[in-house]
């Protein structure tokens, strides 16, 4: 694991690819969740703040890549849907998943679809789910998914410039640090919902 951290931190250091190469991993993850597009986020956020790279400049091409990958699984739900549905959603934890978006989706609306941004495996299942049932496309799910986005590329980079701060020349230390952040909120959100249904 840390050998991987250690590659990914050398890869998307200051050079000419570093911003397709996060733009790339960021429009991915939409279609594939096992791209790390919020590492990458938070190393990209590190490398800002390490001065090899710009921090408004990782934000803007972050969201730029999240914003159009769940337009492409928004379209691959829409125009493809179920061969997609068969091929990449057969298993049970995918079915659950797909279940749980459809049902969010009509309860709660569109708003679910910034929520989802930070649920692990939520972001595909809803974006992708939004096409499946025909969402309207520039009235509802644009918007969200915009803002969405933008958030969720803050977060990232924030994290990661923070984490890049504080251990300016230790980017490994840095990571680790910016990923216990993003574990802790996660957890204190996925506990929160899970108080909440209790009650």
């Amino acid at each position: 694991m840390l050998a991987f951290l250690n590659g990914l931190i050398d890869l998307l250091t200051g050079s000419v690819w570093t911003y397709p190469l996060l733009f790339g991993i960021c429009v991915g993850d939409a279609v594939f969740p096992a791209f790390p597009s919020e590492t990458a986020m938070i190393v990209c956020g590190i490398q800002a703040a390490r001065g090899q790279l710009s921090l408004p400049a990782v934000i803007a091409v972050g969201a730029a890549g999240a914003f159009v990958g769940d337009n492409t699984a928004y379209g691959l739900g829409r125009w493809i849907g179920q061969p997609v549905v068969d091929r990449f959603f057969s298993g049970e934890r995918a079915r659950a998943r797909l279940d749980w978006a459809r049902r969010f989706l009509k309860e709660r609306g569109s708003y679910v679809l910034v929520v989802a941004r930070f649920v692990p495996g939520g972001r595909t299942a809803t974006t992708f789910t939004s096409g499946l049932v025909h969402m309207r496309w520039l009235m509802r799910f644009v918007p969200f998914i915009f803002v969405a986005a933008v958030l969720w590329a803050l977060y990232g980079a924030l994290l990661g410039y923070l984490g890049g701060r504080l251990f300016r020349d230790h980017p490994l230390y840095a990571l680790l640090v910016a990923f216990g952040i993003a574990a802790t909120v996660a957890g204190a959100a996925e506990g929160a919902r899970w108080l909440r249904k209790k009650g």
